[in-house]
């Protein structure tokens, strides 16, 4: 058993538009009435400017970080009322990635990077592939509504012990929880986690250690002090797969110091980090399973840890708190929640969803589970496989994802041939801030100008995609120039129209400017 998460990807931005790809491609789930919960055709959020941003698709292979912490996901949640445990309008995405932009200074400051979605075709080829052809999930959920060191608690322990931030935000101790590693290595079950070395190359267990998130526990210090060995680098996952040497169960740890791993970008850069380049990497390591010796008796599940800010439209769900710490310990009075008992203040409610496939010979085909489970549901599958006890109430109360399985027939003894993961998008983290057209009101049949324009100096030459509802009255396209914060087009304004809007994307994420004509 074989499990990565990747970083900070929601449902609805990576696999909410899979019914899409099901019928351009004639999987089996375009005709044989499966259910699929994906995006909404009016999916939205309202930005900043109070002008209601649609759900789109993005061009660009990278965007600015939105904030997936405690605060922020409560407000993604319900922008107006975030202690209201009974209503989830799923309203304030755009909101907090534009408070966020603000706060940072992105370019991003209207939010709508929010609402991108990407797509099977040309984007993320690999993924749409292996997610229709074996198994997902629409009912798939991070286990806490934060960020990823406390999720990444939940992965590993069953419980982040009252935390919803990390250790080092609050200067806390490591958990002293009991982890599945500790409760395989006492059971004898063999296990191993796998790090990708970081840019020195090094490859000591202490190395590996320091990109390990069981450093959040005490047990990682004794793992690295008494089992070194338990510590391996990628190159040797690759060769434990080649020669079937593969312990019973294995976790690989995500690779955002080398770029690897998926998540934003936290800072405005050049060549940033890129979705295809870790669907990449991941594409390398599941290859090489099927076309190896280990690939009869394995399943890998890749997941990400949390939605990392992206819009879905799904609540979180029901939850039971693992332990007797119900409410989180470490938030500040002035955050949200501080001295509130409702349930979404809690542990009682899941995070959002995120994407999920589920790789192996016994995975059932073209599979679609709408069964209610967070990701401890991978804890209580090795659980149940090794007869071991459960770590805490949360992981004890999933499914046992055995769903997703066909032990008898072994559907893929022959694994498919999936396409290849391209890598040739653009990573453009400019975004427009405002599209202005002067005078207000323009003047029927006369000339007007649009001004494009980005909140701070542009890093690179910037194409930005040009529409308008009238015909003819932009080009298909304008720079921005390198260093450059905006430019100027001159247009004739339309006679026998009342309105002119024209919007501008760059990377996809579109900003509109409206005016009355007269």
């Amino acid at each position: 058993m074989i499990v990565l998460l990747q970083e900070n990807r929601s449902f609805d931005h990576y696999f909410g538009h899979l019914a899409d790809y099901w019928q351009a491609h004639g999987f089996p789930q375009a005709t044989n009435g499966t259910i699929f919960d994906g995006e909404p055709t009016n999916a939205s959020n309202v930005d900043p400017n109070g002008d209601s941003i649609g759900a789109f698709n993005l061009q660009t292979a990278c965007t600015e970080n939105p904030s997936p912490s405690w605060n922020e996901s409560h407000s993604d949640r319900n922008r107006f009322n975030p202690t209201d445990s009974n209503l989830a309008p799923m309203d304030g995405f755009v909101h907090t990635a534009a408070k966020d932009a603000s706060g940072y200074g992105f370019y991003d400051v209207l939010g709508h990077r929010a609402v991108g979605y990407f797509v099977g075709d040309n984007q993320l080829d690999y993924y749409y592939f292996m997610a229709s052809t074996f198994a997902t999930s629409d009912r798939w959920f991070a286990p806490a509504m934060t960020r990823t060191q406390p999720n990444r608690m939940y992965l590993y322990g069953a419980t982040s012990a009252g935390h919803v931030n990390a250790l080092s935000t609050t200067g806390s101790p490591p958990l002293t929880n009991q982890t599945i590693f500790e409760l395989m290595q006492g059971n004898g079950i063999s296990w191993k986690i796998y790090v990708h070395p970081d840019a020195s190359g090094c490859t000591t267990a202490s190395c590996l250690f320091s990109h390990s998130y069981l450093n959040q526990f005490t047990y990682g210090k004794y793992v690295l002090n008494n089992l070194p060995n338990q510590f391996a680098s990628t190159a040797q996952l690759l060769t434990d797969i080649q020669n079937g040497t593969l312990p019973q169960v294995s976790f690989i740890e995500p690779a955002g110091y080398v770029g690897l791993d998926e998540h934003s970008p936290t800072a405005d850069i050049l060549n940033g980090d890129s979705v295809q380049a870790g669907a990449a990497y991941v594409e390398s390591l599941v290859n090489a399973l099927m076309t190896s010796p280990s690939w009869k008796d394995s399943v890998f599940i890749l997941s990400h840890d949390e939605p990392g800010g992206f819009y879905d439209h799904v609540p979180p769900q029901p939850a039971v708190p693992p332990d007797s710490i119900q409410y989180p310990t470490d938030i500040l009075s002035t955050d949200i929640c501080a001295n509130n008992t409702s349930p979404v203040c809690g542990f009682f409610v899941t995070g959002f969803r995120v994407p999920l496939i589920v790789i192996s010979p016994f995975t059932k085909p073209n599979y679609v589970s709408h069964t209610v489970m967070d990701y401890t549901a991978m804890l209580k599958l090795i659980e149940t496989r090794f007869k071991l006890p459960s770590l805490t109430a949360r992981d004890a109360a999933q499914p046992d994802m055995t769903e997703f399985f066909d032990f008898v027939n072994v559907p893929w003894a022959a694994p498919p041939t999936p396409p290849t993961q391209l890598k040739n998008m653009p990573c453009v983290l400019e975004a427009l801030n405002a599209v202005t057209i002067s005078p207000n009101p323009a003047p029927a049949g006369g000339q007007a100008t649009v001004t494009l324009s980005l909140s701070k100096n542009a890093i690179q030459n910037v194409t930005v995609a040009l529409s308008s509802i009238a015909s003819g009255v932009v080009p298909p396209s304008a720079q921005i120039a390198n260093g450059t914060s905006s430019t100027i087009l001159n247009i004739n304004v339309p006679s026998g129209i009342t309105s002119l809007t024209i919007t501008g994307s760059i990377g996809g994420i579109p900003v509109s400017g409206t005016v009355p004509v007269q």
